[in-house]
């Protein structure tokens, strides 16, 4: 189990996940926020992503079926994380909020059907 740590850009919220197997499910999603936000990101189970600073400084973003819950710093804007949808048992992350990570260097991201997932449950 390696331990990696992550921040927002101006430093104030810093998060650890937990990687078993490193970055895990690697994708960028296509649903309405995502497609707008862009970002690269990977799985952990819910328990295996601590916020260890600034949490009370997370604000959360919630709409349609109001399961998923997206993370964003309220000082930089910076989404870092967000319990999902389709598996509320785990968290996706923001993998250029890690520590040392280029995500321009990752290679080949697929992408995942959060607009046709939203489409199905309303």
């Amino acid at each position: 189990m390696e331990t990696k740590q992550g921040s927002c850009h101006c430093g104030t919220v810093v998060f650890e996940v937990d990687l078993a197997q490193g970055f895990e499910n690697l994708r960028r999603c296509n649903c309405s926020l995502c497609s707008r936000k862009g970002a690269i990101i990977a799985s952990v189970p819910v328990e295996g992503l601590r916020v260890i600073k600034g949490e009370n400084m997370l604000s959360i973003y919630q709409w349609n079926t109001k399961i998923a819950k997206h993370y964003f710093c309220k000082v930089c804007g910076i989404y870092t994380h967000h319990q999902r949808r389709s598996n509320p048992s785990q968290f996706g992350f923001n993998v250029a909020c890690i520590a040392g990570v280029n995500p321009f260097e990752l290679g080949e991201i697929g992408v995942g059907d959060g607009a046709a997932q939203a489409l199905l449950q309303g």
